[in-house]
């Protein structure tokens, strides 16, 4: 069974970035991240990577502070209310944003050849794998069996 305030992250991987609290895309997956973190069981799963930051860059949060919101214990719909109460984006702003980095993929010719490359080692048959989001799915299925 997972625990929502501690997942094991060696074991499943974390929500999908596409999942979304409150109109945030990727919010319950840093969730799950800062959790299994705080618990020791975050596997090779990072808090406050680069995807995390555009989070924080965008709601203008401190990850440290958000870090310690979580360790608090909030669920997921008190940590939605902390947000809320510190970010003062619109459901437009928010959205937007979402919309946005769901859709977001490789700019750089640099970053194009690594997201390739990646798709190559994971799964080179794929042709759907156009987006952060879904190269990040491709590697949470393939890291726990999945084929």
């Amino acid at each position: 069974m997972i625990n929502a305030f501690a997942p094991d992250l060696t074991q499943h991987p974390p929500r999908s970035p596409r999942c979304k609290l409150g109109g945030y895309v990727h919010l319950p997956r840093l969730l799950d991240k800062a959790r299994a973190v705080l618990a020791g069981k975050g596997g090779d799963y990072h808090y406050n990577c680069p995807l995390d930051r555009r989070f924080f860059n965008f709601t203008g949060i401190d990850h440290e502070a958000m870090l310690a919101a979580i360790k608090e214990g909030k669920t997921d719909t008190e940590m939605l209310a902390w947000v809320e109460a510190r970010c003062g984006k619109s459901p437009a702003e928010i959205k937007a944003w979402s919309d946005w980095l769901t859709a977001h993929a490789a700019g750089s010719v640099d970053m194009h050849a690594w997201f390739m490359e990646t798709i190559k080692t994971l799964s080179p048959d794929r042709e759907d794998v156009v987006t952060f989001f879904d190269l990040l799915d491709l590697d949470d299925y393939h890291s726990y069996g999945g084929r």
